[in-house]
This record gives C-alpha cells, structure tokens and sequence, in this order.
C-alpha cells in the first residue's frame, strides 16, 4: 500500500502512550483552560501513527467486528423487551389458518406495548397478512421467520452505515448531544475506553459549562480510560470555546480522536439549541470538515418519546448516528426500530448494562436475534 503523508496507519505493534511526566509540544492555550494528563495507558492492540491511509475506516470496521464478539451482550441487554415480545412464540406454536386474524391482532397489540410504534407495528402485520392469506407462509415458525425478516431489513435499508464515520484525517471530532439525564457524559466515558483499547489517541473536551460536575464526572472517565481532557476554568467560559481549543491541541498534538461532551438541554429550548450550531462551527473553523459525527444520546427507557427530541436535535445540528441508552433496564426495546423507520438516521450503539463495556455497537441481526429469539 503507498504511503501517504498526514495519513494515518493501522499498525499491529505494542501501544505507546506517554507517562505522567511527559512533555507535550507548546499550544497556544487562554488561561481559563486546563489540561490535564491522566496517566495510566490501556492495554491496547494496536497503535496509531503517520503513514498508510485507512485507519479510521478500519477501526470503524473493527470496532463493529468487535460488536459480533459480543453477542451475549445484546442478548441479556434486551431480555426485557425480549420477555415482552415472548407470547408471539406463544400465538404461532398452535397457530392455524382459521385463527390468522385474532393472532394478528395480538401480535399487533405485543408489537406496540414494546414500542414498535404504530406505522411499523401495522406496517409488519399486514405484510404477514398478506403473506399467509396468499399461501406463501403456511406455518408458525414461518410466520415467525417473516416477522424477523421485515424487522431486519427496516433496519438494514433505512439504518444506513452503523460503523462510526470518522474521515480520512486526525483528529477526528466527535460531538455527543442529548437532553439532561439521558446518559450523555457516561456514553462518551464508555466510547472513549472502546476507543483507548483499540490503541487510539484519545482527548476529551469538557463542553458541558452549565453543570459543575460534569467536567468532574468526565474527568473521572478520562482518569478510567488514560485519556487527557481539557476543561474550562471560570464560570464565563462557553461551550464553544472549549471545544475549539480542545480540537486545535488535538490538531498540534497529533491526537487521533476528539471527544466532545456537551450541556444536556431540552430540544425545547431554543437559546442552547443554538448553542450547538455554534459548537458545530467553532471546531469546523479548527479542522475542515469536523466534526465527523454527532451523535445524540437517547434515553431508552422513554419509548417512543425519543422521536420528538430526535427530529429537533436533528433539525438544528444533523444527527448522524443515536447512542441508544439504559435499555437494559427497559422493556421498549422495540424504540429502536421506530426510530430508525421515522428519521432514517443509524444507531451506532446501545447501552445494555452499567459495565464499561456495556456500551455496544450496533448490530441489526444481533439485536433482531435478542428480541425475537
């Protein structure tokens, strides 16, 4: 493969990530901000550094790869929604024609209490309908493989590219947006330990200004994962500001990815919604391009709810990929489906647990296979 200047390379040696002590090239950095190195490196596989072109759609790669491994994950992340959707094993086990009708009509009513929604949950069943009226399905288990299938390809046609989308330059800039409570400064604590084990030179800008403790809540995930962080100082600095000067140190420092948290705020609120145009611009003057991705957190335990907040966070920054939070702890898993359905923007990761590694890449067939198993 040629080597490209600036390009960065995917290589299989032993990561190298500097000690506590190690000095940093001079940035040109206001007062108020405050970098901090928090020292401990992960065990990494790979190291990134200048040269063959590939490495962030490669790592994209991988890290979907990864999600595959981790299928067990998925499976007990959706038990409840899976519990909630088990009496459709229950209808088709003795299902016979004469009874199409009234097992439609349940399977139905199971689609929508575990939030399908219900454009898809009408949209799936008359397909059966269809299907078994015309002969094409003439069993259960038939029934049940169809209902499978039309789930998957929803998700596989209108989810679009689950593989984060990270460009073909360093840094990558990575802003992660959401309401307050939803899971967003955790979300980005977890994809920077997924990022930080796949060799990748992490760095983290603080950019939620309004809530003191959640630069020392992402602190604590900077220290957890050996990334460095930049945080504001003073009660005046905006979020914009920090974001800019965390992408212009990753840009002079050679990081490989910039994390940006941000304040959670209502997708009502028009004044701090504005806010997020403005991060949008401020690191696009830094590096052009960015930011590669914005993704929006959502939390998972509120059904359907998400929808509205999804299409006006969308409106005002354009969404590229949902985090998907807390739905462990949910029995609407079926959320994730109409989401994809209504807006046609891809979930990149779910959370399915409270672990580090409980924040998983999105994989359509694992999660078709955990709710309908």
């Amino acid at each position: 493969m040629a080597v490209v200047p600036r390009q960065l390379a995917l290589l299989f040696s032993s990561p190298s990530f500097p000690s506590p002590g190690t000095h940093f090239p001079h940035c040109d950095m206001p007062a108020f901000f405050h970098p901090r190195w928090t020292g401990r490196a992960s065990a990494a596989r790979f190291r990134c550094s200048a040269g063959q072109t590939g490495f962030f759609t490669r790592l994209g790669r991988l890290i979907k790869e990864k999600a595959k491994s981790d299928v067990e994950k998925i499976f007990s992340g959706f038990s409840k929604t899976r519990e909630n959707l088990a009496v459709i094993d229950e209808l088709l086990l003795y299902w016979n024609l004469a009874d199409t009708e009234r097992v439609l009509e349940e399977l139905e009513e199971a689609l929508l209490v575990s939030d399908f929604g219900p454009k898809i949950s009408v949209k799936i069943v008359e397909t059966l309908r269809y299907d078994i009226l015309s002969g094409k399905l003439k069993s259960g288990s038939e029934i049940k493989e169809a209902l499978k299938r039309s789930v998957l390809n929803l998700l596989i046609v209108k989810g679009g590219k689950t593989d984060l989308q990270l460009g073909f330059k360093k840094p990558a800039v990575v802003i992660v947006v959401g309401v307050n409570g939803g899971g967003k400064t955790t979300s980005l604590g977890k994809l920077a330990w997924r990022l930080k084990n796949e060799g990748v030179k992490v760095l983290m800008a603080a950019g939620d200004t309004y809530r003191a403790a959640a630069s020392e809540q992402l602190e604590v995930w900077a220290e957890r994962t050996g990334s460095e962080i930049v945080v504001a100082e003073g009660d005046k600095v905006k979020a914009p500001s920090v974001l800019s000067q965390a992408v212009k140190r990753g840009k002079e420092e050679g990081y490989d990815v910039v994390l940006c948290d941000t304040s959670g705020r209502l997708h009502t609120n028009y004044s701090l919604m504005e806010e997020l145009v403005a991060c949008k611009k401020a690191v696009a003057k830094v590096v052009s391009g960015a930011p590669n991705e914005i993704l929006l957190v959502l939390d998972g335990t509120t059904g359907l709810n998400v929808l509205p907040q999804a299409r006006e966070f969308n409106d005002v920054v354009g969404v590229t990929g949902l985090i998907l939070t807390k739905l462990d702890g949910s029995a609407r898993g079926g959320c994730v489906v109409s989401v994809v359905d209504e807006l046609g923007i891809p979930v990149k990761f779910v959370g399915v647990g409270e672990g580090v590694d409980d924040l998983q890449p999105f994989d359509a067939e694992a999660f078709v296979n955990a709710i309908f198993p």
